[in-house]
């Protein structure tokens, strides 16, 4: 493990009495636990980094990036649970995705955590932003498509964006488990372009206090330039 003046300082969005929100960066674990026990967690790192205590209150997938909240008290910490629970939090994504989905639309698909476990239901709204053609050839096609789309998750099921698209076949570019491999191992090698294509960057919800809270990160995901198409 690299020594404490070699760690890279989290980008702080937000800092009041009760809460603080980082830019977590792709490849950071929010905390471990049995299905990540390596590398150090931001947990660790932001409260060395700010000289708090901090209560978790979601996660983002190891790959995910983005907007990242934590709370100061416990009372805090309770209180946006509480909002995580009922489904009342407004959060969005963007994704660079395979293909070209329609314009807009809503997956509606119940989920379960595991294969023996029952299924609740899931809700994922998506739009459309921008679509690009690639003349690489992948597989058994002559150009790649990909698409630029803003997510709204309006449940929070393990892997629920991830899942959903991969469910309407037009799965994340970059992720491991439910992707493409033949197009992430084309964005890797071919567009120098590593990791999974799935960032947090907005989240809204009522404070510990009562009062209307917005954090934003920088969008930064965006797809190559397209090249002249052949045929």
């Amino acid at each position: 493990m690299s020594e404490p003046g070699h760690r890279r300082t989290l980008a702080i969005l937000h800092h009041d009495a009760r809460l603080v929100a980082v830019d977590k960066p792709a490849g950071m674990v929010v905390h471990r636990s049995e299905w990540c026990p390596d590398g150090e967690p931001v947990l660790q790192r932001l409260r060395d980094q700010i000289g708090q205590r901090l209560y978790p209150v979601h996660r983002l997938d190891r790959a995910t990036s983005g907007v990242l909240v934590f709370a100061l008290d416990p009372e805090a910490a309770r209180h946006l649970a509480e909002q995580f629970a009922a489904h009342t939090i407004d959060k969005r994504y963007v994704a660079i995705v395979r293909g070209w989905p329609d314009a807009a639309g809503v997956i509606d698909s119940p989920l379960a955590e595991d294969p023996s476990a029952p299924s609740h239901p899931a809700v994922t709204e998506y739009a459309r932003a921008e679509t690009v053609e690639l003349a690489i050839p992948v597989g058994r096609y002559a150009t790649a498509r990909y698409a630029l789309v803003d997510v709204r998750p309006r449940t929070g099921r393990m892997h629920q964006i991830r899942r959903h698209f991969a469910h309407l076949r037009h799965p994340i570019v970059g992720d491991v488990r439910y992707g493409d491999g033949r197009h992430n191992r084309m964005w890797r090698g071919v567009l120098a372009q590593p990791g999974m294509m799935l960032r947090a960057v907005s989240i809204a919800f009522q404070g510990p206090d009562g009062e209307a809270v917005r954090i934003e990160a920088e969008r930064r995901l965006a797809l190559p330039e397209a090249t002249a198409i052949t045929g």
